[in-house]
């Protein structure tokens, strides 16, 4: 129980009048009924909000919050009581969240009822506890406030921005991928399948012919062959100190945009029939067997959703070992990392070792900072040496990529945003071109 202003401003006045009656001894009778009069309402007062029930609440809401998106959230509270019920709600979110709409002042009348609309907005995925709501009720004559902490108490899952990523699969699901930048080149009689067998076209080649189909039919006959299925796609998922970077202007980290990235190549590779495993490295230690049924994308989801950057320096070439342990049989490996020059070491000899027996395919993310130095105006002494830095850093790191090409790994330098199409397209440049 605490005392609320009107109590404190009565008993302000009550003292001053007692410090008056050393002064005028009259007025010391009135200091004296004005402490009874206070106490005894006081006392009532407080003892008519211990009988005053607590409300009743109701939570409602998503079990699952995206990353960095508004959410709306709704509380039930109704008035059991054959009382007035003033009180003050505030649910007890997670302190990191943005917030708006709370706290909020309610009068409930006799046995009425009440919603409240506030929205919540979380920066980090991962699970996150809400402990209850805090509900100060107001005693009848206004002098004592209760605060109680009221269920429902949950745990909110806070996945990555699916919204956005389903975006990516309606447009993958309705062929209009290439509205996003991805390539989806028509081709005929390409591929490492066979398909079927069709009349010879403008166009196709002649190693396409059919020769016995065509003396049969008495025409010409041509195979048309499809992207290969049941293929394994396997990511190699950096959680290291380097995946903790958040561009300025960016609300989101690295990792969060890679784990965007693989759940949309996850999703195009399911519907393309192939199999779709992960296992990180450089932080948690997570591994995911290749499927391909349709449920994949969600138990993935689920597998990665807490996934958090770590503090440690990753290691590629040990995670590299265990994934081939993991993983005898053939399989496309995506690395997605962001490397500095004292990694690029074990990033190579990682790549290498994968090699042996995959298809490596390694995806390096870059500050935009960086470009963003470049692209500034040089105006001074200072300016001009921050750009040569910069462009002499950038070269190395090209002269890298382009090491890890001359050894027959595919690798990409780019920018978190540009990551989630540039895979795709790499993912279907290889089954175009039957690498696997």
């Amino acid at each position: 129980m605490t005392p609320r202003p009107p109590l404190v401003i009565a008993l302000a006045a009550w003292t001053a009048v007692g410090i008056a009656a050393a002064w005028q001894p009259w007025v010391g009778t009135l200091w004296q009924w004005g402490g009874v009069l206070i106490a005894g309402l006081a006392l009532a007062d407080l003892f008519a909000l211990r009988r005053l029930p607590d409300p009743l609440l109701r939570r409602h809401m998503g079990r699952t919050l995206p990353l960095g998106v508004w959410s709306p959230v709704r509380l039930e509270v109704g008035n059991p009581s054959a009382q007035t019920l003033r009180l003050r709600v505030h649910d007890l979110h997670p302190a990191e969240f943005d917030a708006q709409g709370l706290p909020v002042d309610l009068r409930l009348q006799p046995g009425g009822q009440t919603e409240v609309q506030y929205r919540l907005r979380p920066p980090n995925r991962g699970d996150f506890p809400v402990v209850g709501c805090a509900v100060a009720t107001r005693s009848p004559l206004g002098l004592w406030v209760r605060t109680r902490c009221l269920p429902p108490a949950q745990t909110l899952r806070v996945f990555p921005n699916f919204a956005e990523i389903s975006r990516y699969t309606l447009l993958a699901a309705n062929d209009q991928l290439a509205q996003l930048g991805v390539r989806r080149l028509q081709r005929r009689g390409s591929g490492a399948e066979f398909h079927q067998l069709r009349e010879y076209r403008e166009g196709d080649s002649l190693r396409q012919i059919d020769w016995k189909a065509t003396s049969r039919m008495r025409k010409v006959i041509a195979r048309e062959y499809q992207d290969e299925r049941d293929q394994r796609l396997l990511f190699l998922l950096d959680c290291g100190r380097r995946m903790r970077h958040r561009d300025a202007g960016q609300g989101r980290g690295h990792l969060d945009e890679a784990l965007n990235a693989l759940l949309l190549l996850a999703y195009v590779a399911v519907r393309q029939g192939d199999a779709v495993g992960l296992m990180t490295y450089g932080g948690p230690r997570r591994w995911f067997a290749p499927r391909k049924e349709p449920a994949t994308v969600n138990r993935l989801l689920e597998a990665v959703y807490d996934l958090q950057p770590s503090l440690e320096a990753a290691d590629p070439l040990a995670a590299a070992r265990a994934l081939l342990a993991a993983m005898p049989r053939r399989a496309l490996v995506v690395i997605l990392t962001n490397s500095r020059d004292e990694d690029q070491e074990g990033l190579e000899q990682a790549a290498q070792l994968l090699r042996r027996r995959h298809l490596v395919v390694v995806a390096d993310l870059r500050e935009a900072a960086l470009d963003r130095a470049l692209e500034a105006p040089i105006g001074n002494l200072e300016e001009a040496l921050r750009f040569h830095t910069v462009h002499g850093w950038l070269a190395q790191r090209q002269r890298h990529q382009e090491r890890l090409q001359h050894l027959g790994i595919q690798s990409l330098d780019l920018l978190p945003a540009q990551l989630p199409i540039a895979l795709v397209n790499r993912y279907f440049d290889i089954k175009r071109a039957g690498l696997l």
